[in-house]
């Protein structure tokens, strides 16, 4: 059965490994959960990352805990399949306002709402993080 969203997927690997207190999660890899990610660590909501070389390669999540709590309170999907959300520059979200990151997909690369609001481009909101 093929998966329909796989950066929800994502997502709720890393909530459900957070909450179960584990520090790393294995999830199917793929170029767009890699930038996702790479932001995520950029941002120090995670240790880091690193991508298996097997026929089916997966990429294995080191979480971050800060005195034994999760670093990442909440990770939510903004833009769906079925309902996709694009912003321009001007109009991208702030996340608890300026605490958090919004992930956006933009003709530049995958980042930060901070960093797409610099270069001046808008994009698909991918997810929030807090």
């Amino acid at each position: 059965m093929t998966m329909q969203d796989p950066i929800a997927d994502l997502l709720t690997r890393m909530r459900n490994a957070q909450m179960a207190g584990h520090v790393t999660v294995e999830i199917p890899n793929s170029k767009a959960k890699q930038a996702i990610l790479q932001v995520l660590l950029d941002e120090g909501y995670i240790t880091g990352f690193s991508v298996s070389d097997d026929i089916k390669s997966t990429i294995t999540v080191d979480l971050k805990y800060h005195q034994g709590l999760p670093v990442i309170e909440e990770i939510a999907r903004v833009s769906r399949p079925g309902l996709r959300i694009y912003k321009e520059s001007n109009e991208l979200p702030k996340v608890r306002g300026g605490l958090g990151v919004a992930i956006v997909s933009t003709n530049k690369g995958v980042m930060t709402d901070k960093a797409a609001r610099a270069h001046g481009v808008g994009g698909e909101v991918l997810c929030t993080v807090f």
